[in-house]
């Protein structure tokens, strides 16, 4: 099971997010123990700007087990196919490229995204399964398709 990892999550689970941080490394434990978890370039450009260095950055992937997967040319792709869908029907231009590239990476190149932002991917990547931390693990219906 190849899990990819949202800035949300990661963030929190670094910054020590009083609200959300212990649900969301509970989340990315629980991940792991399942197999890989993996985050696309996208999100580690958002996250390591929290860190002094890119050494520190990398060490603190690193540390969280986090491995880097490149975006495909399919993931690429999709994510303008999703973004311009979104667009056509309405969705404000506040919307920011970043997330359809975390979503169509995680649809093409993973099984599942680990995510807050659960309200958005599931509107913008309807087939893409989500794990949410406020879902997981206290109970086992944490995996939303």
């Amino acid at each position: 099971m190849i899990t990819a990892v949202d800035s949300n999550v990661l963030l929190d689970v670094l910054g020590a997010d009083p609200n959300f941080g212990p649900a969301s490394a509970r989340a990315l434990r629980l991940a792991q123990s399942q197999g890989q978890s993996v985050a696309c370039e996208v999100v580690w450009a958002e996250t390591a700007r929290f860190f002094p260095s890119p050494a520190a950055a990398q060490n603190a992937f690193r540390l969280l087990n986090l491995e880097f997967s490149a975006m495909s040319a399919e993931a690429a792709l999709e994510a303008g196919t999703a973004w311009k869908s979104y667009r056509a029907r309405g969705g404000p231009k506040s919307r920011v490229a970043a997330d359809f590239l975390i979503g169509a990476h995680a649809l093409v190149q993973a099984d599942r995204l680990l995510t807050r932002d659960r309200s958005f991917y599931r509107s913008c990547f309807k087939r893409l399964p989500l794990l949410d931390p406020a879902r997981t693990p206290l109970h086992p219906a944490g995996l939303h398709r």
